[in-house]
């Protein structure tokens, strides 16, 4: 749907008609601004944000901020919040803004505690919002589409067919957010040019590469862009001109409440060290400079933000999780976690295929070959049955005895039974994995592993312990991305 804002009315429209249309948008407007002007922000920074021990970032979908690429979670602002939680020894948990409207909102409320993408620093925003110190820097362009046959044309017979001049705009219509920096840029460049744009306004759930798309195809004629969202996107699309600029250059930021400057003060030191490592630049270039990453993953059939799948062995793991009553996401973060979704891929101790069976207790379940990708996830399921039927009794919670399932996977349920004949020795919850967690982490101390209850000795602890977590978070992530009954 399309809200647009008209500069012209016919005067032969009835004056009731016409007053009720003027009174509709003003109504609109005032509750849009009067919402957002009674929402009461939350009192909530540091301390409050450590004992919960998760950082909340709201962010959003794009193919450049958060998306799923070949199962694994990735994008810039990811990237960099994975090492701000890591740096602030805090979890990450991300937050989605389906629409970019209302995130301010939910900053507000406390559903997040930092909005991480591209924030145009601007007055208006800093009435609401307090910014970080600014991690990046870009220019706004336009985005219009070049004539068909533009290979054929010299350059100038280009420019004479395309908008060359921001006045040219004037008339014309200009699809962009309206609660984007890109409005209020348009609202300026009317002030300066002594004309009106014809500024069509869009949803807040589309973003930036999604406008862009709609010019490449020709569904609508132009839109606004930073500049380094736009070359990205002039890539995947070489019909595009990006070459007009409508500002200076502008500071991009993230940004937090009013009342967290404990926690914005710690951000800023962070964003201080990162722009002082090479990381920061990698991590930047990975996305808005190395073309080549964005073509391969935008044409590939598993960025999920496209084809909103994980792996091309989804409907194998669909079939045989069902047959175990597993979330089939769960068990993708399984295999992506064992092989990364490699069936050839083969371990130091022997272990093979997608589910990274070691033979013999392949052939305990009748599997022989495990490079065969059906094979082997058949074999996997039913080992991941039978360690179910291992703690189904012992743990009637459904989301602990996961992971203890996926534990025990890992380093074999003798272990993981080790842990929790420790815990009951020294009087802890043997049914919390919280609890045994750190008795699995004990087991690679010779204090422990010698113990006279444990009967499997040593174990790298380590290894499970990371195991459990690092499926659980990328399993959250394809929860986000990915519906259970596609």
């Amino acid at each position: 749907m399309i809200f647009q804002r008209t500069y012209y009315l016919s005067w032969l429209v009835l004056p009731g008609v016409l007053l009720l249309a003027f009174s509709s948008c003003g109504t609109k407007k005032q509750e849009e601004e009067k919402k957002e002007a009674t929402i009461k922000e939350v009192s909530l920074d540091m301390p409050a944000i450590r004992e919960r021990d998760t950082l909340r970032a709201i962010t959003y979908y794009s193919s450049t901020s958060y998306f799923l690429y070949r199962g694994q979670p990735m994008g810039y602002e990811y990237d960099l919040l994975e090492l701000l939680a890591e740096d602030l020894n805090l979890e990450l948990d991300i937050v989605i803004a389906h629409d970019l409207d209302t995130e301010i909102q939910m900053l507000k409320k406390g559903e997040g505690d930092i909005i991480a993408h591209g924030l145009t620093i601007t007055q208006d925003r800093k009435q609401s919002i307090t910014f970080t110190e600014p991690h990046t820097q870009t220019h706004q362009v336009l985005v219009q589409k070049k004539p068909e046959n533009w290979r054929q044309m010299k350059l100038h017979e280009i420019r004479n067919q395309i908008i060359s001049d921001p006045i040219e705009l004037l008339g014309k219509k200009v699809y962009v957010r309206k609660n984007s920096s890109y409005y209020k840029r348009l609202q300026n460049l009317e002030e300066e040019m002594g004309g009106e744009i014809d500024i069509v306004e869009m949803p807040g759930d589309l973003t930036t590469e999604d406008l862009i798309d709609q010019v490449a195809d020709g569904e609508i004629p132009y839109t606004v862009a930073d500049y380094n969202i736009a070359a990205l996107n002039k890539t995947y699309n070489p019909d595009l001109d990006i070459s007009v600029s409508l500002s200076f250059s502008q500071r991009i930021a993230w940004a937090v409440r009013e009342s967290s400057p404990k926690l914005l003060n710690e951000v800023n030191e962070w964003i201080g060290k990162m722009k002082q490592t090479t990381d920061y630049y990698v991590i930047y270039n990975k996305y808005f400079k190395n073309s080549k990453f964005y073509r391969r993953r935008i044409k590939s059939d598993f960025f999920s933000l496209e084809s909103g799948r994980i792996s091309q062995y989804d409907d194998l793991i669909r079939q045989y999780a069902d047959s175990v009553d597993l979330d089939w996401r769960l068990l993708s973060s399984l295999i992506y976690q064992e092989s990364r979704f490699d069936p050839r891929t083969r371990s130091w101790a022997g272990a093979r295929g997608l589910m990274q069976l070691m033979p013999a207790t392949a052939r305990q379940f009748g599997i022989r070959d495990l490079y065969e990708p059906e094979k082997s996830i058949r074999g996997g399921t039913r080992y991941l049955s039978y360690l179910q039927n291992q703690w189904h009794a012992a743990l009637p919670d459904s989301s602990e005895r996961i992971k203890f399932m996926l534990a025990s996977y890992n380093a074999g349920p003798g272990h993981i039974k080790d842990a929790q004949r420790l815990a009951r020795k020294y009087k802890d919850n043997e049914h919390s994995w919280n609890s045994i967690r750190e008795y699995v982490l004990k087991l690679s101390n010779p204090e422990h592993y010698n113990d006279p209850v444990v009967k499997y000795g040593y174990v790298r602890g380590e290894e499970p312990v990371n195991y459990v977590s690092e499926i659980i978070k990328r399993y959250e992530h394809y929860r986000k991305f990915v519906p259970r009954n596609p």
